[in-house]
Parts: C-alpha cells; structure tokens; sequence
C-alpha cells in the first residue's frame, strides 16, 4: 500500500511538473534606442528552443518567435522563474541555489550595515521553467514591432554630471555645460526643473581648491617651524642637563676632598 502511495504521489508530481514546463512563458523585450518595452507571451514551446540552455548576456536569433522578429537579434538580460525567483549572473545552472548575500551582489539589498543574508536565486541558464524572460534588442530587423520600434520614447532626465552632458551633445572643454543642461517641465506648473550638475569646474570651485591648498601649504610651514623650534628646545634642554649633572659630580668631588 505504501509503495503504490508512493508511485501514485511521484506520478501527481510528475503532472505537476510537466503542467508548470508547458505553460506559456512571457518575453520582456526593451529596445534601448527608442527606450520602449513590450511584453509578449509566447505558448508554443517549439518557438523558444533557441533560447533555452543559453546563459545570460548570450546572444539569440530572433526568426523562430514569428515573422515579425526575422533578422532580429536579442540579448538575454535576465529573467524570473514560476515563483518569482530571479536569474543571477554567474551562477552556471538551470535551477534555484542558495547563496550568502552581502553588499554590493546582485539580487540583493542591503537593509542594515554590514549584513549579509541567505537568500534563493534561479541560475543564469535558461530552461522551460522560467515564466519571464527579458531579451534586449542588440539588431533591429526588417519590419518594425508596433510598441517597440515604431515611435520614440524621449527620456525622462537628462544627464546631470557634466562629463556626461558633454558626451550627449559633443562639446568642447571651452562650452558652458550649464546651458545645455536638459530641462523638464512640471504637470500644473509654468517653471521648467533642472538636476544640480555635478562635478561642474567653475571659478568659485577653482578659488576654493586654490584655498585648500593654501591652506595645507600654511600648516605645512608652521608645522615644519613648530619641528625647529621643538628640536632647538630640546637640544638645549639636553645641554642644560648635561652642565647640571657636570656641576653635581663636581660638588660631590670637592665634598669628598674636604
């Protein structure tokens, strides 16, 4: 009884199994050059075994997912399995592992200082299992994707340092940056917002490291002065010991004459 238990329980897993490989899996897809994303399901299983036993950051043809995606080339990016598990780069395996998270790994965010966490994560290595997937567009193909590569989604924000600002709109190091700062206007609002431009070189930057150093030459001086003056006392201080112990060894001479 106990061993048909067990076949009929390994059995019902098996189904279970086999339900969850055959369900459709979603395709996040984000076209950086336009800056738009779309996802599309995708039930047929034939059309994703190009993808599967491919790692992340691998480079897939696009020609099996439909007519509409012939000469399209994606990048895999990552992706989440049925349980919401995420993909980590790195680890070389089709199904979920363990690891001992701290600061600065993917996956995982750091709550209080110096903590470090236990947590589940899903291989880099695509399979059946996964319910999303999220390609990137490295080649665009013949036809366009309505949603995705039809129109422009101009960005939000701009670029706020201003090394970055100057590789945006190819300036030159005599260019203000300040005037090609990209600007945003506010819903219900007349007035335009501006991000502070970071590691902007500006007079009053100029004048205050000019200060610093000045400052540090000052201490620099007056500590090599306060070294003299330290090592002229104490050569005196020594020389005035010197003469006492002389003139001690003297009286107990003249005493011990007497």
């Amino acid at each position: 009884a106990q061993a048909t238990w067990v076949r009929h329980r390994a059995s019902s897993v098996l189904q279970v199994v086999v339900a969850a490989c055959s369900l459709a899996m979603k395709l996040n897809i984000a076209n950086p050059s336009t800056g738009l994303q779309k996802v599309f399901e995708i039930d047929d299983d034939k059309k994703l075994l190009p993808f599967y036993d491919k790692r992340m950051s691998s480079e897939v043809s696009g020609d099996t997912l439909g007519d509409e995606f012939k000469g399209y080339v994606f990048r895999i990016s990552g992706g989440n399995d049925k349980q919401g598990f995420p993909m980590k780069q790195g680890i070389l395996c089709n199904n979920r592992v363990r690891l001992l998270f701290k600061k600065g790994m993917s996956c995982f965010r750091e709550r209080r200082k110096g903590c470090r966490k236990r947590k589940s994560v899903r291989g880099c290595v695509v399979g059946p299992d996964l319910a999303t997937l999220s390609l990137v567009i490295t080649k665009k193909g013949e036809q366009d994707v309505p949603g995705l590569t039809d129109e422009q989604r101009p960005r939000r924000l701009g670029p706020k340092r201003a090394s970055n600002i100057r590789k945006l709109f190819n300036l030159e190091k005599k260019d203000d940056v300040r005037a090609f700062v990209v600007r945003r206007e506010i819903e219900g609002k007349k007035k335009k917002k501006a991000p502070k431009i970071q590691r902007l070189v500006t007079p009053a930057m100029l004048q205050r490291k000019r200060y610093f150093r000045s400052q540090t030459r000052q201490k620099m001086v007056i500590g090599k002065k306060l070294k003299e003056d330290y090592t002229k006392r104490l050569s005196e201080y020594h020389q005035e010991q010197k003469e006492l112990r002389a003139a001690e060894v003297a009286k107990k001479k003249k005493e011990k004459k007497v």
